[in-house]
């Protein structure tokens, strides 16, 4: 069973990037698109102030007829933040976004930010790991031979 810790190392750029809350959303969509991601933390100093996603965008900017260049992260971001720790298990992860429907987890350690995974970094770490059973198991019935 993979633990958060292990995921974080295997990503090949563990950076968390943020945005300030009085940044503009298309200020935080640059980003986004810069670094292709799909999701900022909103942090003030070294606090935690919500999280701003492309779903935030599409349904508090996009349907609400707002403008992105008029638009503070602070007004549309979501405040309530889910989050992780590093020594929980890549199958809690999945049930708590599966059950929020969340894509972006960031991973505490302590008050300290240490990383942020993504529906994508467990999928990944699920494939690779029934990869590695699927090697065994094929090595195992070959009884060896290949």
């Amino acid at each position: 069973m993979t633990v958060v810790a292990e995921i974080l190392r295997a990503k090949p750029d563990a950076t968390v990037h943020t945005i300030a809350p009085d940044a503009t959303v298309l200020q935080a969509l640059r980003t986004m698109a810069e670094k292709q991601i799909g999701a900022l933390l909103v942090v003030q100093g070294a606090r935690i102030e919500g999280i701003l996603t492309e779903r935030d965008y599409a349904r508090k900017i996009a349907l609400m007829g707002r403008t992105s260049a008029d638009t503070p992260v602070s007004e549309v971001m979501t405040r309530s933040v889910m989050f992780v720790h590093p020594n929980q298990s890549s199958e809690e992860c999945m049930q708590l976004m599966t059950d929020k429907r969340l894509r972006h987890l960031p991973v505490l350690d302590g008050e300290q930010l240490i990383g942020m995974i993504s529906i994508g970094d467990l999928v990944a770490d699920i494939i690779s790991e029934q990869k590695f059973i699927i090697e065994q198991m094929t090595h195992y019935i070959g009884g060896g031979v290949r």
